[in-house]
């Protein structure tokens, strides 16, 4: 549960430099359609850098609230686009009841029915993708980047957003510096598919790193309790892999213990592991890791089957 100072020194300078690096280099490609390929290295970094404001809103790197605020709302609203104050109520959400129909925001059925109870109560939107939803599923990640843009302004008419005035300023300060550099380098073409790429890859780059760790897993539904630790647990799912693993999903590959220490700093997650993993097996509960190709597998075979009752109305 210690802090890694170092670790986090290190990690914050190389993403800023990599982020600094892609611009700088965005400027001196100029108008050409060689900057798609800066459009694909800008997504992975947006990504790492929405990585870098979970981890802020968690306080794994600053212990105290203040600081872990200020800086996810530099990082986040300003350097991506990203509402900080609007994402971190949703996921604190989520982290208290992960997977319950509810509560949980991420399996609300909005775009997606995560059951077959919310299937049946479908309408609208869910009721028409959710026939192919596993199917669709990827192909709409490529919207997830201007949803997530969406939903963060949607948050400054709300009063339970905090420091909206600040939030307001940062958001504005990003779209108008984003848009102008993109417009200013590029000609109205070039530029609209470079926003397309870059943002689609984004979301998408989002979609795969949180994807696997809940889809596909148990859901709970009102009136089912659990205890914290089964909550946490049998929700869960955590991806196997290397050092490459760990970077690429920013430590969320050991969900389950994120999922139970939200504040243990990342890259001592992996230190965690073994000792929840026989925790679990003397405790009789399941604890489930895969493969990073098996769970998306298991996370699409799963919204397939949320969509059956769909496809036997038709």
């Amino acid at each position: 549960m210690e802090r890694t100072p170092r670790y986090f020194a290190v990690r914050l300078s190389l993403i800023g430099a990599a982020y600094a690096a892609a611009w700088a280099a965005f400027a001196l490609l100029g108008d050409t359609w060689w900057q798609l390929g800066t459009a694909v290295v800008l997504a992975a970094v947006f990504g790492q850098v929405g990585l870098v404001a979970h981890e802020l809103a968690h306080r794994q790197i600053f212990a105290k609230r203040r600081p872990s605020e200020a800086v996810g709302r530099i990082v986040g609203n300003l350097g991506i686009g990203l509402g900080y104050g609007w994402w971190q109520d949703k996921h604190t959400r989520h982290h208290a009841n992960p997977n319950h129909e509810d509560l949980d925001p991420d399996v609300q059925p909005e775009v997606f029915v995560w059951s077959q109870d919310q299937a049946r109560a479908a309408s609208r939107i869910p009721r028409l993708i959710g026939r192919s939803q596993a199917f669709l599923f990827y192909p709409l990640l490529l919207l997830e980047g201007f949803n997530l843009h969406v939903g963060s302004v949607r948050a400054l008419f709300r009063p339970t957003t905090k420091r909206r005035g600040t939030e307001a300023v940062l958001l504005g300060a990003h779209f108008v510096l984003y848009l102008a550099a993109v417009f200013t380098v590029l000609d109205p073409v070039k530029a609209v598919v470079f926003i397309l790429v870059q943002q689609g890859l984004f979301g998408v780059y989002l979609g795969c790193i949180f994807a696997p760790n809940h889809k596909g897993m148990p859901t709970l539904k009102k009136g089912q309790k659990l205890d914290f630790l089964r909550k946490q647990v049998l929700t869960s799912r955590n991806v196997r892999g290397g050092w490459f693993t760990d970077i690429a999903l920013g430590g969320l590959n050991y969900q389950i213990e994120h999922h139970l220490f939200p504040s243990m700093p990342s890259p001592n997650l992996r230190r965690a592991q073994p000792i929840v993993r026989e925790y679990c097996e003397e405790n009789g509960i399941s604890y489930h890791e895969t493969g990073f190709l098996r769970s998306h597998v298991e996370a699409m075979a799963h919204l397939h089957r949320a969509g059956a009752p769909l496809r036997k109305a038709v």
